[in-house]
């Protein structure tokens, strides 16, 4: 018979991300941080091959990346307001995490597998971040996967990307509670 974490599970059953732009300051330290990126770094992964890595973005950061979203979105030819959007992601951010999708080539394991541990660990940073008191949020937008912005703001390499952008800080105000699945909807069984 199992032994149950009770108050993990009410966690899980509970938790609620926080809207980015209801996050402030202050935000977790360097300290504070490593347990969260400790937790997320338990992710599951198939042939130990760790396909994901993470770049902390501290404020001046945030800034500079802010501007590059500006220049990027342009130059892309994105409206005034999705640029506006994706600028504010970065430009009203004290602290954000970006979880690196860094696939390593394996014959054992599919490349597939490795993305899905790399947006495995997005959650754990994600709900590590939430049980660790902060307000909380997983963001992805097209500075995920644009090539010059991934390289001219992040230096990454040809076969990544980013996986999330984690936001963390302290939330403003707590966010009403949302539909959730149907599970009946959404679930099926196969008993033979």
């Amino acid at each position: 018979m199992p032994d149950p974490r009770h108050e993990v599970l009410d966690f899980l059953l509970t938790r609620r991300s926080r809207p980015a732009k209801t996050l402030t300051m202050p935000v977790p330290d360097r300290a504070a941080l490593m347990p969260m990126l400790q937790a997320a770094a338990r992710t599951p992964d198939h042939g130990k091959l760790e396909p994901w890595r993470f770049i902390v973005i501290e404020k001046p950061a945030c800034a500079r990346l802010a501007e590059l979203t500006a220049t990027r979105g342009a130059a892309m030819g994105h409206d005034g307001e999705r640029i506006a959007k994706a600028v504010s992601q970065f430009g009203d951010a004290d602290l954000v995490v970006a979880v690196i999708a860094a696939p390593v080539a394996s014959e054992k394991v599919p490349e597939l597998e490795q993305l899905l541990s790399a947006g495995a660990a997005c959650l754990a940073l994600l709900n590590a971040a939430l049980a660790s008191g902060w307000g909380a949020n997983w963001l992805s937008g097209w500075m995920a996967t644009d090539r010059d912005f991934l390289r001219d703001g992040l230096g990454l390499a040809a076969h990544e990307f980013v996986a999330g952008y984690i936001h963390i800080g302290s939330e403003t105000s707590a966010p009403p509670e949302r539909p959730r699945p149907d599970l009946a909807a959404k679930t099926s069984w196969l008993a033979e």
